[in-house]
């Protein structure tokens, strides 16, 4: 018989959960539970679960049980705790459908800040600003890279304060700075801080949790689920440019208001975000009783370096930068280099709409795709990064619309394929634990690349008058990127089904552990264990 636990008092806390349970002599449970229940035990397994937010301890061998990890005020064994996520159940769904909302409402109101851009640009112009278009652009730039290089931030805070406090936070300082746009509409240097630093603060706040809370409630279709809620910013991105221009006619003003409205449902869904996982208890190393020891101690309390050790990480948060260089190159040039090709009267937005459609389209079918045990998800965001850089250079060649919209439906496609493993990648190289700090890691190192290299092409256009280079550059970085993510499998990779594994075991289970029920009289006996403890 496995004996249980369910802990009296909260096991889980938000953010910074601890484990509040301890087993300190094997031999007297073994005993109790046969003078109760009658039944002889099983074999021990060194093992410990938590399944739907419940603790379960299997007990382990004499020796092992004798390796505690103190923590606070408890003595811990030294398990191995697995977490296996419900997988479904209304809750579940509904915490999908809040982190949809995030994900369509962050990314739909960045993509849709063209259209205040032109207003905001035609109104500097008519007061004689001969900065115009440049002090807004520096709006629109800030809220795009204050919403990933804070990400680190983001990671740090839900690790600390919990993945619903961090996202009300920041549905909060995005609302808020919505809302303070909306009294210096005409103030572009205002605007700066309310729009581009509050928004784009607040929106990576909400943004990091959004995925992170994923993990807490799926696995076996954690795929379909980062697809579908990914999925979000593209249906958000088409739909918004039919909304907002009847919303832009009554007033620029009106618009941030209601913009502020949409983004006050970010803590409505941080209501929803309740966490599951309890953070696993780890030696903490011990430091000299100095300032500078107290300080690495501190830092080591908040920051999980750990992370940082892991070597397949490293190469994948390496990889994916070098890849977006050229990445992002076409979404800002594609309109303007089809009619340098074609002439000003074709219809190049409708590039733009297909990339949306077929970026939505592939968030879902890929990410269907990589729930399968026998997927490498790494191997298929390699696919992604070599296409869209092969289609990014087969840009150069094509000289009809029809081809045109050919290869944006295929940018689109792998671009979808991209962007919804980038969650599911990051728990199963760094495991659950790790994987709140390690989105908002990539998140940060990201925005540079998102930001340099569409301006890089732009400098080679303007020194060319040619986007033949530009575009020929672009399509190399997400090439080489492909390449560098081979060496991931140069490392030795964790048992299948284990955390850092790209496959997942065919059970569907995390680190190859079935739940186990908890029988009522074992949770008797163990409370009754830690009071005597006590």
């Amino acid at each position: 018989m496995a004996v249980t636990q369910e802990a009296e008092e909260p096991m889980m806390e938000e953010g910074a959960q601890s484990v509040a349970l301890a087993v300190r002599n094997t031999s007297q449970v073994e005993n109790a539970v046969r003078l109760k229940g009658g039944a002889e035990a099983t074999p021990l397994t060194d093992f410990s679960a938590v399944e739907n937010g419940h603790v379960q301890v299997m007990v382990a061998d004499e020796p092992t049980i004798a390796e505690k990890v103190a923590m606070e005020n408890y003595d811990v064994p030294a398990h191995v705790l697995a977490f296996v996520p419900p997988d479904g159940g209304c809750r579940a769904w509904l915490v999908m459908f809040a982190s949809f909302l995030c994900n369509g409402i962050i990314f739909g109101t960045i993509n849709s800040s063209g259209l205040i851009y032109d207003i905001l640009v035609e109104k500097l112009k008519e007061a004689g600003d001969p900065n115009a278009a440049f002090k807004t652009s520096m709006m629109t730039s800030l809220a795009i890279g204050s919403t990933f290089l804070l990400s680190v931030l983001a990671g740090v805070l839900t690790d600390n304060l919990g993945i619903r406090l961090t996202t009300f936070i920041g549905g909060a300082i995005a609302t808020a700075g919505m809302f303070i746009s909306s009294f210096f509409s005409d103030k572009v240097e205002i605007l700066m801080i309310t729009y581009g630093l509050m928004f784009g603060g607040g929106a990576s706040l909400a943004y990091t949790p959004s995925l992170v809370i994923l993990g807490h409630y799926f696995q076996r279709w954690m795929g379909i689920v980062n697809g579908f809620v990914t999925a979000g910013s593209s249906i958000f991105t088409i739909a918004l440019p039919f909304i907002l221009p009847h919303v832009l006619n009554i007033g620029l003003q009106t618009t941030f208001q209601v913009l502020a409205g949409l983004n006050a449902f970010l803590m409505l869904a941080a209501l929803v975000f309740k966490p599951l996982m309890p953070i696993l208890p780890q030696t903490r190393p011990k430091y000299d009783n100095t300032c500078k020891g107290h300080c690495k101690s501190f830092w080591s309390r908040i920051i999980n370096f750990d992370i940082w050790k892991n070597k397949r990480y490293v190469i994948w948060t390496l990889a994916i930068p070098s890849a977006l260089f050229g990445y992002f190159v076409p979404y800002v040039h594609l309109v303007k280099y089809v009619k340098y090709s074609l002439g000003d009267d074709v219809n190049s937005q409708l590039l733009v709409q297909c990339m949306g459609i077929t970026s939505g389209l592939g968030r879902i079918f890929f990410g269907l795709i990589a729930d399968r045990p026998w997927v490498n998800r790494i191997f298929l965001q390699q696919m992604s990064f070599f296409c869209i850089g092969t289609l990014t250079m087969l840009l150069t060649a094509a000289n009809a619309m029809p081809f045109f919209i050919v290869i944006a439906l295929g940018m689109g496609l792998f671009d979808g394929c991209f962007i919804s493993l980038l969650g599911p990648i990051a728990f199963d190289i760094v495991g659950p634990v790790g994987a709140s700090q390690a989105i908002g890691c990539l998140l940060a190192m990201c925005s540079i690349p998102l930001t340099c290299g569409p301006a890089i092409a732009g400098a080679l256009y303007d020194q060319l008058q040619s986007y033949l280079i530009p575009f020929l550059c672009a399509g190399i970085p997400p090439i080489i990127g492909s390449f560098i993510l081979f060496s991931i499998s140069c490392i030795k990779q964790p048992p299948k089904g284990a955390p850092g594994s790209p496959v997942r075991d065919s059970t569907e289970k995390q680190n190859n552990a079935a739940a186990v029920e908890e029988p009522k009289e074992t949770q008797t006996l163990m409370a009754e264990e830690m009071q005597s403890q006590v």
